[in-house]
């Protein structure tokens, strides 16, 4: 009987706890205020939630991975002073980023050609070669971009590498011994277990880029492991994925993104890079999203998109997570007769992912949208709206993507570009089931209730 009397004097009393969540709920509403962040009604809720429940547990999480934007230095665009030009370019450049230029675009329709110009790309290097990714894979694929870069890295070519925290954990010792014996320079965003303040660890780094010579650009959703490409041993078949490489302001304006991150990582200031040389194609744009952006670009740009849409909207996506804002306009552009059309494994690397979708596709299909369930997993992100523009790049259609992660895409404004990803979103979902809506039994639509609270962070 002693020992539960001691061990309930350590128990805080009812007045105490009661301060303790006023604290708590007071650092969330001036941390919030004082940053100016704008949270989605249901994330709100659940911090909310958890500070008044759990309070001694969740005012470090929220301390630790609450922060969303890093308030990076955000300016009023000047005042027009040529006709306005496509309605997405300018609003692209009303957040401060690079306007739109010709390109030459190659895409890259499976992981053959994917991995034949990502190897391209790293041996046309004449000067540098920077390259961010979010996991290097411990296997054949893996083990031969290591190799590349550290032979290019002796032959006296600048090789940065800037893998994210969480995919480094997967990478092997080894494998960063190797590449700074070649004398390339290897970076960390955001390691898991460094004590140093580098910002919110749960805000990480899902850009893919590998640029040559700040020039030529490598790009599209694909990690540096087997499994994008051509398979491994643990993923004998190969996802579906997509990737391109191109040349012109993109590449440039890419390689400023890079220089940026790699900065913000060693405490150094960016380099300032040249303008991109003259070269034909058609029009591209650079368009990165995350917390260094003062606003949620990607996200403005497909809830925009989605309402100036007039008879397609074409995606594929292996997460679908969207927040109330973009389901709403997804759903608004079907009921006006717009055919929306989105393809997503049935069974997707991220279980969690799979089980809360369905509320949102629910909504959808009623509202007349159609989603095509694929047999296989297919890691691509891509929209196309109309014949306006088309986005591929690192960004899923979910809130982690959209709000939280540091992503990066290129909006495509060429014909040819456009109807390309047409064809091959058209192609890809035209192998899945239309998904049929069911009504959820009250176990099931609880937990779905729940686990939203959270998406933010699947």
């Amino acid at each position: 009987m002693n020992r539960i009397d001691d061990w309930l004097d350590w128990l805080p009393s009812p007045s105490q706890h009661l301060l303790v969540v006023t604290v708590a709920l007071l650092v969330y509403v001036l941390s919030t205020r004082a940053r100016r962040e704008q949270r989605a009604p249901t994330t709100a809720i659940a911090w909310v939630m958890g500070l008044v429940l759990l309070p001694y547990f969740m005012l470090p999480v929220y301390l630790l991975f609450g922060q969303r934007k890093l308030r990076p230095a955000g300016s009023a665009r000047p005042p027009r002073s040529v006709p306005a030009g496509h309605w997405a370019a300018d609003l692209i450049e009303s957040f401060g980023l690079a306007a739109p230029g010709p390109c030459s675009v190659r895409f890259h329709a499976d992981g053959t050609a994917a991995r034949d110009a990502l190897w391209q790309v790293i041996e046309g290097a004449r000067r540098r070669i920077d390259v961010c990714t979010f996991i290097i894979g411990d296997d054949a694929l893996g083990h031969e971009a290591i190799n590349r870069l550290s032979r290019r890295a002796r032959e006296g070519i600048k090789v940065r590498v800037l893998l994210d925290g969480f995919g480094a954990l997967s990478l092997p010792r080894h494998h960063f011994e190797a590449l700074r014996e070649a004398g390339a320079e290897v970076a960390v965003f955001r390691p898991i277990f460094s004590l140093r303040r580098t910002g919110p660890r749960n805000l990480r780094n899902h850009r893919k880029l590998t640029i040559a010579d700040d020039g030529w650009l490598w790009s599209g959703g694909r990690n540096l492991a087997g499994e994008y490409f051509l398979g491994n041993d643990e993923h004998p078949k190969p996802w579906h994925d997509l990737s391109f490489d191109l040349k012109g302001s993109v590449a440039v304006a890419a390689a400023r993104q890079f220089d940026h991150d790699w900065a913000s990582v060693r405490g150094r200031r960016a380099r300032t890079i040249a303008a991109a040389e003259p070269v034909s194609g058609s029009l591209a744009q650079f368009l990165p999203s995350g917390p260094d952006q003062t606003e949620d670009t990607a996200h403005a740009l497909l809830i925009d998109a989605c309402f100036r849409a007039e008879h397609r909207i074409l995606a594929v996506t292996p997460y679908f997570v969207p927040g109330d804002g973009l389901r709403d306009a997804l759903r608004l552009a079907a009921r006006r007769g717009v055919q929306v059309t989105i393809a997503m494994p049935a069974r997707s690397n991220h279980r969690l992912a799979d089980f809360v979708r369905a509320r949102a596709m629910r909504d959808l299909a009623r509202a007349g949208a159609t989603f095509r369930m694929l047999p296989f997993m297919a890691h691509a992100k891509a929209v196309v709206v109309d014949e306006q523009l088309a986005l591929c790049g690192s960004i899923n259609l979910d809130m982690r993507s959209l709000l939280l992660n540091h992503e990066a895409a290129v909006v495509f404004y060429g014909a040819q570009d456009i109807d390309w990803l047409a064809q091959w979103i058209e192609t890809t979902a035209s192998a899945g089931e239309t998904y049929r809506a069911r009504r959820p039994g009250l176990v099931r639509d609880i937990a779905e209730g729940l686990l939203l609270t959270i998406a933010f962070q699947l």
